[in-house]
C-alpha cells in the first residue's frame, strides 16, 4: 500500500511540473526580465494558427496586459473631444475574457506625440493593481473590485511637466513594487524624479533625484548586485544606481539618449548591465562584485540611426544569453553581438521582414528560445545561436492598428508589450485584446 502511495504521491508530482504555469504581473514578467519559465509549451505553431480561446472589444492604447489570479488587467483610452478623453482601467475574466468591472478618468493629451492612449502596463501586487496614465494619473485600485485605494496625480500633486523638455511622450513608466514601497518615475518638484510611495496607503517614503533634466520613459527594474540591492533610473542623460530602501544614490553613469527614448529596459546579466537606445547606441557597464558601483566595459561609437555599429534599439528589449547579445536595431535588423566587446556577429532582416524606420518586435525568453512579437502582428519562435538566425515557427497573431509616425508597409503597428501567462499570450492592440493557446495539448 505504502509503495501504490509512494507512487502516486511521484505522479502528482510530475503532473505538477509537467503543467506548471505562471502569472504575469507587470511589464516583461515578474521581475521584469522577460523570461517565460512555464513548461507544456508548444514547440511549433499549428499550421492553421494559433486557437484564440476569446476576443473582447477594447478601445486605443500601447499599455500591455498583466495576468494575475484568473484576471487580465489592461487601460484604454477613448477620445471625446480632441485631444481629451477618458482613460480606463479594464479586469477581465481569465478564462472567458468577460468585463468583471472598469474604472474612468478624464485625461488631457494636448502636445502628446501618440495620443492614441496609456503606455504603461499594470502592476499587480497581491489584492492591489496599479495603474499609471499618460496624462500622470496614478491609482491604486481593489484588484477584485476596481475601488479606488488611493490616488495621484504627478502634475497637481508633484508639479511635475511632461512637456518641459520639449519631448512630450506621456508617462510611460510602469510603476515598481519593492518591499512595501511602489516606485515611480514622477517627475517631480523638488528633486522627485523618482518618487517611492508606501504601496498600501500611497503616503511618500522618499524622493530622489533632481527634475531638472529631462525625465523619459524608462521602466525601473531592481537587479542584485555588489552585495546590495540596486534600483536601476535610467533618464536621458544618466544611468542611475540608488538604494530602493532609501533613495540613496550608489553611482551613476552618464549616457547620453536623443529625444528622451529610454525605451528598451535595462538588462542584467551577472556583472554586466546592458542599455541601448535608437540614437545613441548601446552602453554595456560593468558591475563590482564587492560594492555598488559600475564601470563602462564599452559603448557604441555612433550617434548615426542608419550607419549603427552596434545595437541602436528603439522599443525592443535585447536579450543576454551565454557571451551573446541578441536584439532588434534601429531598422528591425535581428543582430546578434558579443557581449564582451559589442562585436557584431552576424544580422538577419527575417524578424521585421522590412528595412523601416522603428521596425522593431517585442522579445521574451522561454527556455532556449525566444518569442519574438514583430510590429507587424506576427509571433516568432527563434533559437538563438551565433551561428546565424534559426526561425523555428512563425504566426499571425492579431492585426497592427497603431499609426507609426513613419511609412511602414503595412500603414499601422503593434508596439504593445503581451503577456504570457497560464500556456496562453494575451496581446492587444487599438481595438481588441485576445487571448490565444501556446498549450502543447492546445487546451
Amino acid at each position: 500500500m505504502r509503495t501504490i502511495i509512494g507512487r502516486i504521491a511521484v505522479l502528482v508530482i510530475l503532473a505538477a511540473v509537467v503543467a506548471r504555469a505562471d502569472d504575469w504581473p507587470e511589464i516583461r514578467g515578474k521581475g521584469r526580465l522577460g523570461v517565460w519559465n512555464e513548461s507544456g509549451i508548444l514547440e511549433k505553431f499549428p499550421e492553421s494558427g494559433l486557437k484564440v480561446l476569446w476576443r473582447t472589444r477594447i478601445k486605443g492604447g500601447f499599455s500591455g496586459p498583466s495576468v494575475v489570479d484568473g484576471r487580465v488587467f489592461v487601460m484604454d483610452f477613448t477620445e471625446t473631444q480632441r485631444p481629451r478623453g477618458t482613460e480606463r482601467a479594464l479586469a477581465l475574466d481569465e478564462r472567458t475574457g468577460k468585463i468583471l468591472w472598469t474604472r474612468e478618468w478624464p485625461v488631457d493629451y494636448r502636445g502628446m506625440s501618440y495620443p492614441i492612449g496609456p503606455r504603461a502596463t499594470p502592476t499587480v501586487d497581491g489584492d492591489r493593481v496599479y495603474f499609471a496614465g499618460a496624462d500622470g494619473k496614478l491609482f491604486c485600485l481593489n484588484a477584485k473590485t476596481g475601488d479606488i485605494i488611493w490616488q495621484k496625480d504627478y502634475a497637481a500633486d508633484y508639479g511635475a511637466d511632461r512637456a518641459k523638455w520639449g519631448w512630450d511622450w506621456g508617462f510611460a513608466s510602469a510603476p515598481l513594487v519593492d518591499g512595501n514601497r511602489l516606485i515611480c518615475l514622477v517627475g517631480g518638484q523638488p528633486d522627485a524624479k523618482v518618487v517611492a510611495f508606501d504601496k498600501v496607503t500611497g503616503k511618500e517614503i522618499w524622493r530622489a533625484l533632481s527634475s531638472e533634466t529631462e525625465l523619459g520613459v524608462a521602466q525601473p527594474i531592481v537587479i542584485t548586485a555588489g552585495g546590495a540591492q540596486q534600483l536601476i533610473i535610467w533618464y536621458p542623460g544618466a544611468v542611475v544606481s540608488l538604494d530602493p530602501v532609501t533613495g540613496k544614490r550608489y553611482w551613476e553613469q552618464p549616457y547620453k539618449v536623443g529625444a528622451s527614448m529610454t525605451v528598451p529596459t535595462p538588462v542584467q546579466d551577472g556583472s554586466l548591465l546592458f542599455l541601448t537606445n535608437f540614437y545613441n547606441g548601446p552602453l554595456m557597464l560593468t558591475l563590482d562584485e564587492k560594492k555598488p558601483a559600475a564601470t563602462v566595459l564599452w559603448k557604441g561609437n555612433s550617434d548615426n540611426e542608419i550607419q549603427t555599429d552596434g545595437l541602436h534599439s528603439v522599443i525592443s528589449t535585447p536579450v543576454l544569453i551565454g557571451d551573446y547579445i541578441y536584439g532588434l536595431c534601429s531598422y528591425g535588423q535581428f543582430r546578434c553581438l558579443r557581449a564582451k566587446t559589442g562585436e557584431r556577429i552576424w544580422e538577419s532582416q527575417a524578424v521585421t521582414r522590412e528595412r523601416a524606420r522603428w521596425a522593431q518586435g517585442l522579445i521574451v525568453r522561454h527556455g532556449d528560445r525566444l518569442f519574438i512579437n514583430n510590429d507587424r502582428g506576427e509571433l516568432i519562435i527563434v533559437k538563438p545561436s551565433p551561428d546565424g538566425y534559426q526561425e523555428i515557427s512563425r504566426t499571425h497573431l492579431l492585426a497592427p492598428t497603431s499609426p507609426p509616425g513613419n511609412r511602414r508597409e503595412l500603414v499601422h503597428v503593434n508596439w504593445s508589450h503581451p503577456a504570457y501567462a497560464n500556456r496562453h499570450i494575451y496581446a492587444r492592440n487599438d481595438e481588441e485584446i485576445i487571448c490565444a493557446s501556446l498549450a502543447a495539448d492546445g487546451s
